[in-house]
């Protein structure tokens, strides 16, 4: 025990009589720890920020399509409809099923005509997609049994068409009819025009498409599942549902979000992979220091060292005295590392949006400091092995 505390206290009086070289050797440690601990934590928040943002599009979200021959329309057989809706809505784990269909056509408000982008839509639809209703109401059982002349238009056609002023309750003539608007919505989540709602898209209760179409085909089945997990079974008794109802031929294009979850979580891994790399580059360089460092100060320590074996210090002293003060410098660059690496999220946090949250990973924090010290003993143990090599008379000969 006598001769652990002599060895360490040798090695921090060393260590204080080069404070500044030994601060500006874990320089590189500090830089290292901090970028391990800022990697993590940037990758974990950016990964869950996509990912949220995309299963915002639908909470387990399967939707289904027929699929259409190039310049050639599908049999009516083909088509599906609202007998198809309710029978998905029987499968087992579907929380939500509902159906759309689109149509291109112009709205005239104010003797002024403008194309919008018309879609009928089912009971589930508001549900399914999260729609965010900004102003006034969605459609309630009533609207959609009565068949209901209105309407929800989109937030950039409501700017468009009626500038500040109040839409609600104007009316709006779409063809033959004349609807009322009694909402004004967006999408909880900009899909940039990759989803069926457009900047100038109309939505009207599903029965009054008849009246513009002459049928009530159902274009695009929207179904939600109970969990994640349900999603792959849901997706695939949707598709045998709809094959048992209609003709053989008849195909359909049955996705998920699923493919997209799997690929952001893929290039997420990717890119803290890479990141993580070049966070250990820098450590290594820092070994490398290091290393140079403390070869510098056994040759400057040399007759120190002659003088200590004289006394009766043993080999592997001088080897844990050297070893020691270079796990002294990795390992303080390290928690300097890691305090500055949890400091700047922390702060940053502040200054971002309330419902993006930015996690501090613990097992960044271990494996910054573990690597961080094994660093400082890979690369002291040269140095460490030398100085406990010399030969006390060779070593107090030594200018």
């Amino acid at each position: 025990m006598m001769a652990w505390r002599e060895t360490i206290s040798v090695a921090i009086d060393a260590l204080r009589a080069n404070k500044v070289r030994a601060m500006l050797t874990s320089l590189g440690v500090i830089i290292g720890s901090a970028s391990i601990v800022l990697v993590v934590t940037v990758a974990l928040t950016s990964k869950r920020f996509v990912i949220s943002q995309i299963e915002s599009v639908g909470s387990n979200l399967v939707w289904v399509e027929v699929v259409q021959s190039p310049g050639k329309a599908a049999p009516l057989s083909y088509e599906m409809t609202l007998e198809d809706l309710e029978a998905v809505k029987a499968i087992p784990r579907v929380v939500e099923a509902a159906g759309t269909r689109e149509l291109e056509t112009s709205v005239v408000v104010d003797g002024v005509e403008r194309p919008v982008h018309m879609i009928g839509v089912t009971e589930g639809y508001e549900a399914i997609r999260r729609l965010l209703v900004i102003r006034g109401r969605y459609f309630d059982s009533g609207d959609m049994e009565m068949r209901s002349k209105v309407c929800l238009i989109a937030t950039q056609l409501a700017e468009r068409m009626f500038g500040q002023e109040n839409p609600i309750g104007r009316l709006m003539h779409m063809g033959e009819m004349n609807f009322t608007v009694i909402g004004v919505f967006r999408e909880r989540v900009e899909t940039f025009g990759l989803s069926e709602i457009q900047e100038n898209s109309v939505i009207i209760p599903f029965s009054l498409m008849k009246y513009y179409t002459g049928t009530e085909l159902v274009r695009l089945l929207d179904v939600q599942a109970e969990r994640a997990e349900d999603v792959p079974s849901v997706e695939r008794q949707v598709g045998q549902v709809l094959r048992s109802r209609h003709p053989a031929e008849a195909e359909y294009k049955v996705q998920t979000l699923t493919a997209i979850l799997g690929a952001a979580r893929n290039i997420s891994l990717a890119l803290t992979i890479l990141l993580i790399l070049i966070a250990l580059i820098a450590l290594l360089i820092s070994g490398v220091g290091i290393m140079n460092i403390m070869l510098v100060t056994v040759q400057e320590r040399t007759r120190e060292i002659g003088i200590r074996k004289a006394i009766g210090a043993a080999r592997r002293e001088i080897m844990y005295q050297f070893l020691f003060e270079s796990i002294v410098i990795s390992g303080g660059g390290a928690v300097i590392g890691i305090l500055i690496g949890i400091a700047i999220p922390v702060t940053a946090q502040f200054f971002l949006p309330g419902n993006l949250r930015v996690p501090v990973s613990p097992l960044s924090v271990i494996v910054a400091f573990v690597v961080s010290c094994s660093t400082g003993l890979f690369f002291g143990y040269l140095p460490a092995n030398q100085a406990a090599s010399l030969e006390p008379v060779e070593s107090l000969r030594y200018e």
